[in-house]
């Protein structure tokens, strides 16, 4: 298997562009990140460029985090400032050459309307995202540590998915979450490999290295190589002890 770092939560003391170099140094084949906005692009792309990595994916901007924001595109009533986000996420994956997007839902109360806005809106990333050969990802969130997100089962993304008939619209299958929510990730991953566009690891539950807690990943990515899902797996984990203290599992995982 490949393994992703992902630079919200990896090597965190580092700019991004010099994250992306520590990295490649590190042995990661890729990288992602969640809220990049505030480097500019220029220098992301260039940092990618010299070390060979490819960002995989970027979040969309979530909102106002300080007033309960975790996300904008299920919001009834806030139409224009999640489209607005839909498209800044995806000029700075143009401009990184980023493969993917992950528009977040955010927190509503589950309704109807909550769910015709999603829609809504993500027709809209997929239509303008197409052209440029960019995926728009959804990622079912766990209800303990997002309480209220709109999206956290795996059954309510298919539908989606397969509701809206886009060919660039996929799940973004965190390990974290999903052992939360649902468990019996080999079943789950198997049954929903065909609309998987990225997947993460972290330990549950304390969301540290993917070496210990409740899933045993070493046997998980296994089984997922024998499925015969090729792209890099995304770890997506807080470090317990500092980033590059805790890449022994990265070793191992390889080996």
């Amino acid at each position: 298997m490949r393994y992703s770092a992902n630079l919200g939560f990896l090597f965190t003391e580092l700019p991004l562009p010099q994250a992306i170099h520590a990295a490649r140094d590190a042995g990661f084949d890729a990288v992602e990140c969640h809220f990049p906005y505030e480097i500019p692009a220029a220098e992301v792309a260039q940092a990618l460029h010299d070390t060979g990595l490819t960002m995989l994916g970027l979040n969309t901007w979530p909102g106002d985090k300080a007033a309960g924001d975790f996300g904008l595109a299920a919001l009834t009533g806030r139409e224009a400032e999640a489209q607005a986000a839909i498209r800044q996420a995806l000029d700075y994956a143009v401009a990184t050459g980023t493969r993917a997007v992950h528009v977040m839902a955010g927190r509503t109360d589950g309704g109807e309307a909550a769910e015709a806005t999603f829609r809504a809106n993500l027709a809209y990333a997929c239509d303008l995202a197409a052209p440029d050969g960019i995926t728009i990802l959804i990622e079912p969130i766990n209800t303990r540590d997002v309480p209220g997100y709109h999206l956290s089962r795996t059954d309510q993304a298919v539908r989606i998915i397969e509701g809206l008939g886009k060919p660039n619209l996929k799940l973004m299958y965190d390990c974290y979450h999903m052992q939360i929510m649902q468990g019996d990730q080999a079943v789950h991953l198997r049954a929903l490999l065909p609309v998987i566009g990225h997947i993460q690891i972290a330990a549950v539950p304390d969301r540290g290295e993917p070496d210990q807690g409740e899933v045993d990943y070493l046997w998980l990515m296994g089984e997922l190589d024998g499925m015969g899902y090729a792209a890099p797996v995304g770890a997506e984990y807080k470090p317990r002890a500092g980033t590059r203290q805790g890449l022994g599992w990265l070793t191992r995982f390889r080996g």
